[in-house]
């Protein structure tokens, strides 16, 4: 058994995002490439963006901190403090509209 804050973590991330060149920063909080189950926190400075990209699976965004907008085409969708946001099956982008951390749960398909 490991408990872990999410709530320090994101902090954490936020912190080291601001001192990143690419304005974000990241720790797998459990899972990886070898599990079905992954789960990150992602810190975000206002204006980053995680480029368009495909989901290995079945996703989600949970809003730590912050307020971030998904973006699937023409649609997009905000999400602040405790929004959950579930990521269609599309190609799509994040963009962290203020400083933000998120926990990004992602179950990859068999």
């Amino acid at each position: 058994m490991q408990k872990i804050s999410i709530d320090a973590l994101a902090r954490q991330q936020l912190a080291a995002a601001t001192s990143a060149s690419s304005g974000r920063a990241a720790d797998t909080v459990y899972g990886g490439h070898e599990k079905v189950l992954r789960q990150t926190v992602i810190g975000m400075v206002k204006g980053t963006v995680l480029a368009e990209h495909e989901s290995p699976g079945d996703t989600t965004v949970f809003v730590v901190s912050g307020r971030v907008r998904l973006i699937v085409g023409a649609d997009s969708w905000q999400a602040r403090t405790g929004d959950l946001l579930i990521v269609p099956d599309a190609r799509h982008s994040l963009e962290a509209e203020e400083d933000a951390a998120i926990l990004l749960t992602v179950a990859k398909r068999p």
